[in-house]
Formats: C-alpha cells, sequence, structure tokens
C-alpha cells in the first residue's frame, strides 16, 4: 500500500515540476519562501558584523519530531578582525533568549527585532566565544512573510512519517540558531549535538561520536564535522527512522560511508534501497571527474523529509525521494557548494549550474540513452522566454536566486557549451578538479571558474561570460550551402532572441554532413557574427548539410537549411577543425579501434584518470590498440593533428 501511495505520490511531483519546468532543488528551495527577500542587516549593521570572523559552532539542542519548537545552547567561537565591541548576532524575534556568555562569564545583551547585540570588548585578533541559552518556536511563512521554513514540521504524504528538519538556505538559518548569514565566513567546523525522544534518531553533519542514553526517555545524538562549513549547510533532521549504510569505493582513496536515515516503515527501505545503493556509484563517479570526495574521512548521507526535492546539506543531504537525477544533484553540491561555495548569492551558478551539470555528467557515463534527451529538455525550457541570464542580478529574491529555467538548466547547459568550446575533454575534467583545489574550503564567483578554464584550456572565454553569463537570450541558426567539383560553401545566418541585451553569439558550431560515402559526418566552424561564410576543399564528398548543431552542445532554435545553387564564396579557403572518428567497441575488454573520416597525420594518447598517458601512437587513417592490460575504470582518448588540433572522448575499460 505504501509503495502504491509513493508512486502515485511521485507521479503528482513529477507532473507539477514538469508543469512548472522546475528542478526538484530549486523547486523546493523556492517553496520554502516564494516572497522577495530582504536582508537583515543594514549597511552598518554588515560592517559591524563583518568585524569579527567565526571559527566553531555548537549547537546544543532538544528537539522532537512532532513540532518545531526548540530549546537549547549555540556556543560561537571567534577571532575579532579588529578592534571589537559589539558583536552582532542574526537571531529570529519571537526566539527567547534568556542568558548570553561572553568567556564564561553573563553578560547583557539586547534583542532587538531580528539582531542580537552582545558586548564583547575585545581588540584585533583576540578570541572569544559566546553561548546563548535560547527557546521558542521558529517561523512559518504565515507569521513571518520575508521568511518561514528555516524549521519545518510535517508528515509524509506517502509514508505518513512525522519529521522535523532544518532548510537554512539563503537567509533562513536564523530561524532556529543565531548565527551570522554570511557566505564568507565560514565557520572551520561545527558540532551539532540533538535530544530527542527515544523513538527517533537526529541527523546532522559529520560523523556521529555517540548516542548517550539520558535515561529520561530520551537520547542525545552527538555529530562532529571538522571541515569548513557555510552557515546554510548546517542542518537537522529529526524523525522515526532506521539507519542503513552502504560503502563507495572511489579509486586512490579510502572507502566513503553513506550514512541513510530512512522512515522506520518496514517498507520504505526495500522501495528505495536500490535507489540509495546507486549514490554509491555517483560517488565513485564524480570523486573521478572533480577530485576526491571533500568530507571522505567522515562520510555521506540521506535524512528524509517530506520535501519535493532536496537539499545539500554538507555530508548529510536533506531528501525527500530518490530518483538519479535529484540523487546526483544533491551528491555533486558536495563539490560544487558545499566544499567551494559561491561568493555571493549573484554567483549561484558556481553551486547549482555545476551541479545540475553534473545530472547529465551521471547520465552521460551511466545512463547514456537518457543524456541527449535531458539536455534537449534544458535547451527547451531555457528558450520558453526569450531573455533573462544566468547571473542572478536580484540576489535578495529567492526566485531569482533559485529560478529553474536560468540558474539550473541555462546554468548547466553553459557549462556544457563551455566544455565544447575548450574542445578537450581531458582538459575540461583538469579545470574541474583544479577549481576544486583552488577554492577548497572557500568561496568562488562565477569569473574566477572562468578563469580556471581559461587558464587550463590556454583559451580565451571573455565572449562566453559575458554573452552566455551575464548575456540574455540565445541565437537562431539558419545555413544556406552549395558545393561544386572542387569545394563545399557554407553560409550561416545568426539571429538572436534579446538583441537589447546581446546582439551578437560568437562561439564554435558543428553541422552535419551527409556523405556519399561513408558515414555522415559533424565538422565545426567558427561563427564570429550575424552572418558566417565558409569555403572548404570538399575531400569527404559532402553532399549536403542535415543538421545544425547535432549534438546539442548549443542552445539554439533553427531556421530551414537551404540548397542554393546560385550561391559561392569568395573568402580564402578554411580548414575545419578535427571533430569527428569512430571508436569501437566502447565500453571494451581489450582492443579498441579508432578510424577517422579524413585521412591526415595524426597522434592518439590514452589518459588515465590521473593524466598520465599509459598508451600512445601515430596513424594516418585508421588504427587499433590494446588495453587488456589495463585496469578496469574510465580513460580519455585524445586524438591530435597539427592542421584542425585535437578532440578527446572518454573510453570505458570493462
Amino acid at each position: 500500500m505504501k509503495s502504491i501511495t509513493l508512486t502515485l505520490f511521485l507521479a503528482f511531483a513529477l507532473n507539477s515540476f514538469s508543469q512548472n519546468t522546475a528542478h526538484f532543488c530549486s523547486g523546493v528551495k523556492q517553496m520554502v519562501n516564494a516572497t522577495a527577500q530582504n536582508k537583515l542587516l543594514s549597511a552598518s549593521q554588515q560592517i559591524q558584523a563583518s568585524k569579527y570572523n567565526i571559527h566553531y559552532y555548537f549547537l546544543n539542542l532538544n528537539m522532537t519530531n512532532n513540532s518545531t519548537a526548540l530549546s537549547g545552547t549555540v556556543e560561537i567561537h571567534a577571532t575579532a578582525s579588529v578592534n571589537l565591541d559589539t558583536a552582532i548576532l542574526e537571531l529570529y524575534q519571537s526566539l527567547n533568549v534568556s542568558s548570553v556568555l561572553v568567556d564564561g562569564a553573563s553578560t547583557s545583551f539586547v534583542h532587538s527585532g531580528n539582531i542580537l547585540y552582545i558586548p564583547v570588548n575585545k581588540l584585533q585578533s583576540e578570541n572569544f566565544i559566546l553561548s546563548i541559552d535560547y527557546a521558542g518556536t521558529p517561523p512559518t511563512s504565515q507569521n513571518n512573510p520575508f521568511g518561514g521554513g528555516g524549521m519545518s514540521n510535517a508528515s509524509s504524504p506517502s509514508w505518513g512519517n512525522t519529521v522535523t528538519w532544518s532548510l537554512s538556505e539563503p537567509f533562513m538559518a536564523y530561524e532556529w540558531f543565531p548565527c551570522k548569514q554570511d557566505l564568507k565566513d565560514k565557520a572551520d567546523s561545527c558540532a551539532v549535538w540533538i535530544t530527542v525522544p527515544l523513538n527517533c534518531k537526529a541527523g546532522s553533519n559529520g560523523l556521529l561520536q555517540q548516542v548517550v542514553d539520558l535515561g529520561n526517555g530520551k537520547h542525545r545524538f552527538e555529530w562532529k564535522h571538522k571541515h569548513p562549513i557555510a552557515y546554510y549547510l548546517i542542518s537537522v533532521a529529526v524523525a522515526k527512522y532506521v539507519e542503513y549504510n552502504v560503502y563507495a569505493h572511489p579509486v586512490f582513496s579510502d572507502s566513503v560511508l553513506i550514512q541513510n536515515y530512512i522512515y522506520d516503515n518496514p517498507q520504505t527501505l526495500p522501495y528505495v534501497k536500490k535507489d540509495v545503493d546507486e549514490t554509491a556509484d555517483f560517488l565513485e563517479l564524480f570523486a573521478n571527474l572533480f577530485g576526491p570526495y571533500p568530507f571522505g574521512n567522515e562520510k555521506y548521507g540521506h535524512c528524509m523529509a517530506p520535501i519535493s526535492g532536496g537539499m545539500e546539506h554538507q555530508t548529510m543531504t536533506t531528501q525527500g525521494f530518490f530518483m538519479n537525477t535529484l540523487t546526483a544533484h544533491e551528491l555533486a553540491h558536495q563539490w560544487f557548494g558545499d566544499h567551494v561555495t559561491c561568493s555571493s548569492w549573484s554567483n549561484i551558478w558556481v553551486s547549482e549550474g555545476f551541479a545540475s551539470y553534473a545530472e547529465d555528467l551521471m547520465l552521460e557515463y551511466l545512463y547514456p540513452a537518457d543524456r541527449a534527451p535531458n539536455m534537449l529538455n534544458r535547451h527547451n525550457n531555457v528558450m520558453d522566454s526569450l531573455g533573462g541570464s544566468v547571473w542572478v542580478k536580484d540576489s535578495l529574491n529567492d526566485e531569482s536566486i533559485f529560478d529553474s529555467r536560468l540558474v539550473y538548466d541555462k546554468g548547466a547547459a553553459i557549462v556544457h557549451t563551455l566544455r565544447f568550446l575548450m574542445n578537450d575533454d581531458a582538459k575540461f575534467l583538469s579545470a574541474l578538479k583544479q577549481i576544486q583545489f583552488q577554492y577548497a574550503d572557500s568561496n568562488a564567483s562565477a569569473m574566477d571558474l572562468i578563469q580556471v578554464f581559461e587558464n587550463v584550456s590556454g583559451k580565451s572565454f571573455t565572449d562566453f561570460a559575458e554573452q552566455w553569463y551575464y548575456g540574455e537570450g540565445y541565437p537562431t541558426y539558419g545555413v544556406r550551402w552549395n558545393k561544386d567539383n572542387a569545394n563545399f560553401y557554407i553560409e550561416v545566418n545568426a539571429t538572436v532572441s534579446k538583441p537589447s541585451v546581446t546582439s551578437v553569439f560568437t562561439n564554435d558550431l558543428e553541422l552535419l554532413f551527409s556523405r556519399s560515402t561513408g558515414t555522415d559526418t559533424v565538422m565545426r566552424f567558427s561563427i564570429d557574427g550575424a552572418q558566417t561564410q565558409i569555403a572548404f576543399p570538399n575531400t569527404n564528398n559532402f553532399t549536403g548539410v542535415k543538421k545544425i548543431d547535432p549534438r546539442n552542445w548549443i542552445i539554439n532554435k533553427e531556421k530551414p537549411i537551404v540548397k542554393d545553387s546560385t550561391f559561392t564564396v569568395t573568402t580564402a579557403i578554411k580548414t575545419p577543425t578535427l571533430n569527428d572518428f569512430e571508436v569501437y567497441p566502447n565500453p571494451t575488454s581489450g582492443i579498441v579501434n579508432l578510424k577517422m573520416n579524413t585521412s591526415g597525420d595524426y597522434h592518439f594518447a590514452l589518459l588515465d584518470m590521473k593524466g598520465k598517458v599509459v598508451q600512445q601512437g601515430s596513424f594516418t587513417s585508421d588504427t587499433n590498440f590494446d588495453i587488456s592490460q589495463f585496469t578496469q575504470g574510465m580513460y580519455l582518448l585524445q586524438v591530435t593533428n597539427s592542421l584542425s588540433g585535437n578532440r578527446s572522448i572518454k573510453l570505458i575499460k570493462h
């Protein structure tokens, strides 16, 4: 009965989200608060709050699964960055503060509105410890129109379990604990202790140190997280759970615990087990693509809660149900969002754009048949409207920050475009790893990430940033072509959907050609304006142009492809970019066949996931080589030609 109910609920949820073209992660965050969010602190208060840095949060809370009401103590360790008379914290006005200690001594305080003022009188570089005792019921959207949802309580419509859980992104941590809501002031570590009834479990960040039976019908879950963490990623979830653990085994690192708190209904775990188990596959894949799992010495995991998606709490995602793209998305946030956090909410692409593209990467490697339709759906969703940028102009508004069409779908699509412009998967993956190394446990802007891609590739992506990230709209391409006995002639005409903002898109574009002999062939051309004319020797026996952007690298619409027998190009003959070759079988357990569509002087190199060349060779049109002696896993096959550049594809060894 419960599995049928959940199926119906998920079908309803999927239908609802498809109608609204909202990503699950986007939807759950918007649904918490769909009202414009004003920052709590004035300009002068923000300056005051910036005068100290937080190192450690210790939350010691009393909670139940039946109510959002809580009580307890929050301890904050900090250092004055300048001479500091008063420390400012954010805490919702209805939460009652009973006492405040500074370095163990009771002190006066003022809790006015949503701001807590604490006199500390510290000199620059002096450390201090704040301890705040408080209690109350966090707000709802009804009594806090500018928030509500930092702490929620509800029952699962599918399983009936009642859960209390937090969701603080972007500005709602203050609704349940005193904090400083500054993305750049990451705490070095945190501890979260939650006392709950004996029939409940409580999930949070890091490793569970112990569960202490207090002898009064309650027990305390003591969690400790020893990595830097942004305020909004600290979390709690309380319910009647069962614990179900699996392990991931990434290459070149230790096994990683995946600790899952699943509703304690007898039917729930059997229903979700297969999907939960896949988390290990996803973690192993992302560790190969992005670099080691950032919190491998602790854990990853899930706490179930009745939400229509997920929230990437550091080391323990809160998730409503399990499906491959949602689970992959939230897991990818551990790299993009948690380990490397956006420097401002305007730069949420650093988090949501890359986590959304991680869904596509997961499909590419593990569900290849689903990959192309997924990206096509993203493109179509983006083009439902003419404009809109990935960069978030209104960073105080939840709907803008978590815009499904722009931040998630367009955000993922332009990462795909950036990969295409690099034209080298080895360098693309190297850039993803470099981001994790360069901005580990810190913050980055969109331009910081784009700079990494420039440094790794040696290319400029200024136009990409201006047109695709800050710019608005998309191009529409049409093609006119002709051929004679010697040459093939192409004219690509481009219009744009939002000319008042982005008047041109200058990027490479692929065209699919039919041939009189051999297979259809993809070739790549540089588009530099509203009209691009190209002539090249027709050595491949092309008979026509069949498709514009056949592999959906670019968000675009198409005009008709037209043959014009009167058309010719008088500009110089150009050499198209190396683009298409055949590799088979792939995956393989031994022999690899490599065949080029045109003859030339080629070199191939096979690289492992560390970037080490394990095999290489030269050839003119086709070759084969044996990889049976290599370990199972993913490799990158790079083919190079001195005239037309290089291209890399993944090769899987069984």
